[in-house]
Order: structure tokens, then sequence, then C-alpha cells
């Protein structure tokens, strides 16, 4: 993504062992390999269910997960169970009193909860939270919900009951993992807005936000939780309970287009192949005379190589790039933004130069990067660039967990698709059709209000 003005979301992961396993390491590997969905900060929550009394322990921080621990911290963590998060904010401060997962001790014991997504009527029920006399450390609703199950279950038999009704409150897209002594709980919104999938490691059982976490520690895919099912895994195995329904299912796009690995299968369809789908539909749609086809690393490349697929035009690698330089959405001006991606993405002119050239991206959020882009492909010496982009024109922002930035960010909101071609001086620009996100996940039901401003959920 060239402008990385849509950041990614967040990624849980928890396993359950009965037995005596180190948790922590598991959840370790796991986080890292969900690291692309949150670079903020990390957190691990562990329980020992062996001894006597569910001794639950945690660390977090701000910061990467092999940042954040070490091997003297994982060693601390003694647990069979546990839950771990990477976070990127989309709502709430980037602090560590927002880091996840959240832990709280209440009169009847102890939870631990790590949450992605966004909940837009946290506001309302923190509200209600405060004038009962909750006092918050943070601003995340993430807080919110972990505050409102410890609530519900001062009135409730068990964990999973209140996990239950205060599921039945939220507003908005979640993917919740909910640690107690001696439970994980996994909950889904009724809308499939966030992924969750389950996996078996052994006699261990694994959930994460996308499924190549499971194969990060060996685990195998079983399935994806259900939109609006709950999965409680104990010493007794798993139970499973279809707690919310929804009118319609509203699966993220942006999962298929960007967040998800390549590597990953969400709610059965492979990201790859979506990718792949996303740049032959491109190609068929909008054809045009070239000499090569390359994509900006790494987000454009997938939808590069199923364009060059489909046209019969060589796929080039055009970049090098260098891995160890900050992503460029997180520098605060415009000048800076631009000197980091020039010392990013640096143009091989051996591929370019001479050449009509397809440049495929999967956004374009302000323009400004893509734009310094297509201007060292012609410094060093491309003939024509044809932008071709694997989503539709962002015209909305999102509420459930994407952070898309807000309207006056959005270049597509006020050019046309032509000024924006002069904006970035590019010879043709097109945009995937909002039609073609089918094509590319197989006619699954997509929640794509960021690109027609229907919500699912209000």
């Amino acid at each position: 993504m060239t402008d990385k003005g849509i950041h990614e979301e967040c990624g849980v992961f928890g396993i359950y062992s009965k037995r005596n396993i180190n948790a922590a390491q598991y959840i370790y590997y796991g986080l890292t390999a969900l690291q692309h969905r949150g670079q903020e900060s990390a957190g691990i929550v562990v329980c020992d269910t062996c001894g006597p009394i569910g001794n639950i322990s945690g660390h977090k921080d701000m910061g990467l997960v092999n940042e954040v621990f070490h091997k003297e911290t994982l060693d601390r963590l003694k647990g069979n169970i546990g839950i771990g998060h990477v976070r990127y904010s989309t709502a709430g401060k980037s602090t560590k009193e927002n880091a996840q997962p959240v832990f709280i001790n209440y009169a009847k014991g102890t939870i631990a909860l790590a949450h992605n997504g966004n909940i837009i009527n946290s506001d309302e029920i923190r509200k209600a939270l405060i004038d009962e006399g909750a006092v918050f450390n943070g601003d995340s609703d993430s807080e919110v919900i972990a505050y409102k199950i410890a609530e519900e279950r001062m009135h409730c038999s068990s964990i999973e009951e209140a996990s239950e009704n205060v599921s039945k409150l939220l507003k908005g897209g979640f993917a919740l993992l909910i640690l107690s002594p001696r439970k994980l709980i996994c909950i889904r919104d009724p809308w499939g807005l966030k992924p969750l999938c389950l996996g078996m490691l052994d006699d261990m059982y694994v959930c994460a936000s996308e499924s190549s976490a499971l194969r990060a520690i060996g685990a195998d895919y079983v399935r994806d939780v259900s939109p609006g099912e709950m999965v409680m895994i104990t010493e007794d195995g798993v139970r499973s309970k279809q707690i919310l329904q929804a009118d319609i299912k509203a699966h993220c796009v942006f999962e298929y287009i960007y967040f998800a690995r390549l590597d990953s299968k969400i709610d059965g369809i492979s990201v790859y192949n979506a990718r792949i789908e996303g740049g032959k539909a491109l190609a068929k749609r909008y054809p045009v005379d070239a000499d090569v086809v390359t994509g900006v690393p790494d987000s454009g490349l997938t939808s590069a190589a199923g364009y060059a697929q489909e046209s019969g035009i060589p796929f080039r690698l055009a970049f090098a790039k260098n891995s160890y330089v900050g992503r460029t959405f997180i520098k605060p001006t415009k000048e800076e933004r631009t000197s980091a991606v020039a010392i990013k993405l640096r143009v091989i002119e051996d591929v370019v130069k001479g050449k009509r050239v397809v440049l495929t991206d999967d956004s374009i959020v302000r323009g400004t990067t893509l734009a310094n882009i297509i201007k060292e492909m012609r410094r060093f010496g491309a003939l024509e660039v044809h932008v071709r982009i694997s989503s539709p024109p962002f015209l909305h922002p999102c509420y459930y967990g994407t952070d898309v930035p807000d309207n006056s960010e959005l270049i597509a909101r006020d050019l046309t698709t032509e000024q924006i071609r002069n904006k970035i001086n590019a010879d043709s620009l097109e945009y995937l059709d909002i039609e073609d996100l089918d094509v590319m996940t197989g006619g699954m039901p997509l929640c794509r209000a960021c690109f027609d401003g229907k919500y699912p959920v209000l």
C-alpha cells in the first residue's frame, strides 16, 4: 500500500493444553506470525491450571513482539493456557495502558481479554460503567468489554454466561479471546467482520486471527469460528454455541486485499488466490499495451502477478526494498513520508528503462507516495507508467477496526480518477470495479462500506 494510510488491525492468538507446557513460548511464535497486523504493542497473559490454583500472570509493552519479549520474560510466564495480542490502535491512544491483553481482578476472580476489532457503541457502555463506579486505566474499547464482562460475571453463574450476555450488547467488529483461570473462550461477531480460526497441535487447542499463525507453531487448521459463535475450551474439551445472530454476513474485504498474510485462508478463501484473481480482473477490464508488469512491494506484487498471467505481459520485480526502514505511515509529515519511501524503495533501472510499465498496488489514499514512485520510475527511464489498483476508490471511513483516514485525507473523495491520474503523473489509472470484489472471493458476502458507504452495522 503506497500511502500507508490504511493501517492494519490487531492480531489475537490463544492456546489451551492440559499438559504442563510453556504456553507463552507458543504464543510468542504465534504473535510473531501475526506481527503484520499490529506493530505498536504486544502482550501475553497465561494461566497455570496444572497446580491446585490457576495462577494468571502476564507481560505487555510497547514495541514489536521480539522487542517486548525475551527468553527471560517468557520463562517467567508460567502457564499451560494463555492468550496474546499485537496491537495497532483503531480505538484508543497508542499507549502502554491500552496494550493488550486487558487484565482485570474482580470480586469473583480474574479475567484477561484480547480483542481484534472496534466497538461502535463502546462509549455508551463505558459511560454506564463509570456511572456505576468503574475506573479505567486506558481509553480502549477492549478495556470496556473486559470490565463489562467482569461486572456481568457478578450476576451470572459462569464466565461463559457473562461473556455471552455482554457479546449481545456489542455493535461492531470483534474477535474476542477471554481467559479465566481454567477456561479459554473465543467469540466472533455475528457479521463475520473479524476473522478467527481454530487449530490443533497434538492435544493442544489453538485459536488465532489467521491460519498462518497456526502453522507458525506447527498446528493444523481445523476450521474457522463461525460468525456469532462462542467456542469454550476447558479440560473437558471443546464446546460450541451459536450465541449471536445477524440478518447478513459481511466479511471484511480488506483481509483479502491487504491485511492477511498470503499464506492464510480466511473463511475458506485463499488470500493468495483472491489477490491473484483481483489482478486478473484488472487485466480483463483494463488492458493496456505494455512491456512489463510490476507491483509496489509488498502489497502490489500478487495482483501484479495476476495481471501478468491474464494479460500475457511479463512480470518483473522493479524495486529493491530495504526491509530495515520503518513503515512510511508512521511518518507524520509529507516530507518525512517522501524521504522514507525514497530510502525504502529503489527502482531497478534495468527493469524499467525504455519500457512501458504496468504498476499495481492495493489502494491509493493520499496519492503522494505513489506520485513519488512514478517520478522515480520515469527518472530511471520508464517510457510509460500505467497504474492499476486492486481495490475500488476509498470514499468512506471504516468504523469496525480498520483505520481508514477521515474524509479529508481520502483523495478519491475530492478528485475524479482523471484528476488523480494527473496528480500522480500516470499515463493511465484504473481501479478494480466494485463488482469484481465478488470475483476475488467467490461471491462471499463482504463488508465494502469503505467503498460504497453501505454499513452492515449502524
